[in-house]
């Protein structure tokens, strides 16, 4: 039984299979190799910076035909944290605007800047750190974890999915409700770093590799 993190050189990869090797006793693998990823039992698509960069390094790899096949097949659970959620929609409007893996149908918009909170402060872009994660519709990725539960975020840019029943996830900040948990059917994605993300995350990780869909 392996995990395959998908190593194409961008994300924090060592820092996810820490955490994953902390839930579970299975071989947890940071790969770049296709039979690995392809033999392993289930995947995790990091993403971390520019989706531009992460998109073009998945395409430099040779991994991006390979992903597109495991997320077209479903057949085996799929997690994608941080840009590998962003990845999966149809379009990002970050760097002028870049088509990603159409796995899941919506967008991916930036923040306002002009955004403020309650008390008429501010709010930075990135949105960085601690936010309360609601959760619209129920998945066995968050078994045991109270529906408010805080997850750790750094990111620019959010999810806009189209179909409600694929939000499982959502964040609220400033005057954007933020899809932070997508998926279907045997993937699963989320904007937030579970690996940065104590209890709760840990939990969610150790879920994952659980799940059998």
């Amino acid at each position: 039984m392996t995990i395959a993190v998908i190593d194409y050189g961008m994300g924090n990869l060592h820092s996810v299979a820490k955490a994953l090797e902390h839930v579970t006793h299975e071989n947890v693998l940071v790969t770049r190799d296709a039979r690995s990823i392809q033999g392993a039992t289930r995947v995790v698509l990091p993403g971390q910076g520019a989706i531009r960069d992460c998109m073009g390094e998945l395409e430099r790899t040779e991994l991006s035909g390979l992903v597109r096949e495991l997320l077209a097949s479903q057949s085996k659970p799929l997690l994608g944290i941080c840009v590998g959620q962003q990845m999966l929609m149809d379009h990002s409007d970050e760097n002028g605007g870049i088509d990603c893996l159409g796995h899941l149908a919506g967008q991916v918009k930036r923040f306002p800047l002009d955004m403020k909170d309650s008390d008429g402060a501010r709010l930075k872009v990135p949105h960085m750190g601690w936010n309360l994660v609601a959760q619209p519709n129920a998945h066995p990725l968050w078994d045991g974890i109270e529906p408010g539960s805080h997850f750790y975020f750094v990111h620019s840019y959010y999810v806009a999915a189209e179909n409600d029943a694929e939000v499982f996830g959502t964040t609220d900040y400033g005057s954007v409700s933020a899809h932070v948990a997508v998926g279907r059917d045997a993937t699963f994605a989320v904007q937030f770093h579970p690996e940065k993300s104590a209890r709760a995350g840990l939990r969610l990780l150790e879920n994952f590799v659980q799940w059998n869909p």
